[in-house]
């Protein structure tokens, strides 16, 4: 079993910057694939950001975002810049054991969630 913990939301204005931060803690947790999903009122939800050996991004925070991974204090690290207010949801740490970083079926665990707000 792998708890996780988001930090970080808030309210910013578009074209701010904001880091998200996860802890994961429990059995083999640096082991994990981990990323960021986000979920906007109404949507579904999307990919953002993984990471295990190598990182993947979704296309829409493609050179926008950048995620990162301190495997010592397992910690995942999302750093958000040119925040659009399209980019507001809840964003939720994500682990895995196995399978694509952007499928949201192969995802093992899920963090309760920050929510990220992004005014015009």
């Amino acid at each position: 079993q792998v708890q996780l913990v988001e930090s970080g939301g808030g309210l910013v204005q578009a074209g701010d910057s904001l880091r998200l931060s996860c802890v994961a803690s429990g059995r083999a947790a640096s082991s994990n694939g981990m990323g960021w999903f986000r979920q906007a009122p109404g949507k579904e939800r999307e990919f953002v950001a993984g990471i295990k050996w190598i990182a993947t991004y979704g296309d829409s925070v493609k050179g926008r975002f950048v995620i990162s991974r301190d495997k010592v204090k397992n910690m995942v690290y999302l750093d958000m810049y040119s925040l659009k207010p399209e980019d507001t949801a809840v964003y939720y740490c994500v682990a895995r054991n196995s399978g694509r970083s952007d499928d949201v079926s192969s995802v093992d665990y899920w963090g309760q969630g920050t929510q990220v707000t992004v005014s015009s």
